[in-house]
């Protein structure tokens, strides 16, 4: 689950919630220093955990020709070597867990769309754990106990929706556990229930704005104050659209399931300035996603942007070693958090890019270009063609236009964007500005791209 925005946003009028009037977890405000004397112990712990415990670790660290007792300093770890996706896919289905299945209290698993599922496990500590990191990302984002909390990700063997919904019960909220679709209802529930805050994907947030001006209800009416969105990329630009369009705090939380699900990062309400990493739970790190062997010379510096790595340093039944996340970001210093490094604003996945005639473009360049362009809503999608008898790929890029804007309004937005997109990302494509309401709107994660293009 992803943010994502580097720079504070004061949009909406709702005052922000400051840290003081909230009592953090001991971890919260260890320095810098403390944090990683604690990520040293926990980390040796893992890997020998992980090595004597996970046999794919064991043929993975003896093949590569390294131990546990090879890490005696932090660095070390860029020795070791990654875990990936197609690990897991291959020990499914419960391969990677490193306690026996009666230890393992809970379940989850990929959809398997594009392979193979992925299955990660929890025991009752890593349940725990979850939760209690959950709350921690929902209380620095505003949330606070006793609030009502309406939670619109889905439920099931996805982890977002029941994560989401322990971590705000451990905060002591009262939960609406809506999971997503059904809009309508969605709304209908808001106006009867009166809930604080709503957890969703910032897509699906937008669908459900939309679907409330269309139904003639003024989408700052509502009694929600803020909002905590994952699972998608999404930029600085959507944060503004969704604070205005809701009078609301907009915040990201971040996740994914290999790593334990929402709540492995979280933004701070009162700076808004990208998510801070819960590093006495997780060790990051920065990798040249193209250059990706394993080595410590090859991991890079704070600062730098590349591919997100992860290794768990509490986990019990999965255990995960230098996990390969695919989200290209960059390490902050902490901010409101100071101990606790943050990301950077994750300008898409290393294998959601599209190379479009040598170029490199992710969906949210596109988002952050269009948003910039009053006359153009936050609703588009890219199509991959390759016309017959040609070997360039074409991009067309089709984006509904606000309600209100003209003919010729439109066409004038559509050269600007055209031209936006070839001076800022480089590339060559078509504009094609449709009608409100004709392209597929999000009932959680939203398919951005379409390959049209021949197989094979």
């Amino acid at each position: 689950m992803t943010l994502h925005a580097t720079e504070p946003n004061a949009a909406s009028s709702t005052a922000a919630v400051s840290a003081t009037d909230a009592v953090l977890d001991p971890e919260e405000t260890m320095s810098r220093d403390q944090i990683e004397a604690l990520q040293l112990g926990r980390l040796q712990h893992t890997v020998a955990y992980a090595y004597d415990r996970v046999p794919l670790y064991k043929r993975k660290f003896d093949d590569a020709g390294i131990h546990p007792t090879d890490l005696r300093e932090l660095s070390d770890l860029g020795n070791f070597p990654f875990t990936t996706k197609e690990d897991l896919r291959q020990e499914y289905p419960f391969g990677m867990f490193a306690v026996p299945q009666s230890e393992v209290a809970r379940v989850h698993a990929s959809s398997g769309t594009t392979g193979r599922p992925t299955v990660v496990g929890y025991t009752k500590k890593d349940l725990a754990d979850w939760a209690k990191l959950v709350a921690r990302c929902l209380r620095a984002s505003g949330v606070r106990p006793g609030m009502k909390v309406h939670n619109a990700y889905g439920y099931g063997l996805f982890t977002g929706g029941l994560g989401a919904h322990a971590g705000a019960e451990a905060l002591g909220c009262t939960v609406i556990p809506m999971s997503g679709g059904q809009t309508e209802r969605q709304i209908q529930l808001i106006q009867d229930f009166e809930p604080d805050v709503i957890l969703a994907t910032p897509t699906y947030l937008l669908t459900i704005a939309d679907a409330m001006a269309h139904m003639g209800i003024d989408p700052t009416s509502t009694s929600l104050k803020y909002a905590v969105l994952g699972a998608e990329p999404w930029t600085q630009e959507m944060r503004h659209e969704l604070e205005v369009a809701m009078n609301i705090k907009a915040c990201d939380i971040y996740g994914l399931s290999e790593v334990m699900g929402p709540g492995v990062a979280g933004e701070c309400v009162e700076t808004q300035d990208g998510s801070h990493i819960w590093e006495d739970h997780f060790r990051p790190e920065i990798i040249d996603p193209f250059n990706p062997a394993p080595g410590k010379e090859n991991v890079l510096g704070d600062g730098e942007h590349g591919e997100l790595v992860f290794t768990s340093l509490t986990k019990e039944a999965l255990p995960i070693i230098r996990y390969r996340t695919k989200d290209l970001t960059r390490l902050l210093p902490g901010t409101a958090r100071p101990g606790h490094r943050r990301m950077g604003r994750i300008t898409g996945r290393s294998d959601d890019m599209i190379i479009l005639r040598g170029v490199n473009l992710f969906p949210s360049q596109i988002e952050e270009i269009a948003l910039r362009i009053p006359e153009l809503s936050p609703h588009f999608q890219l199509e991959l063609t390759r016309p017959e008898g040609q070997r360039m790929d074409q991009l067309t890029v089709k984006i509904e236009r606000r309600d209100n804007v003209t003919t010729e309004q439109s066409t004038t937005a559509a050269r600007v964007l055209r031209e936006q997109i070839k001076i800022h990302v480089g590339s060559s494509c078509t504009v094609a500005v449709v009608d409100p309401g004709s392209l597929e709107r999000s009932n959680g994660k939203l398919r951005r791209i379409y390959d049209m293009r021949p197989k094979g």
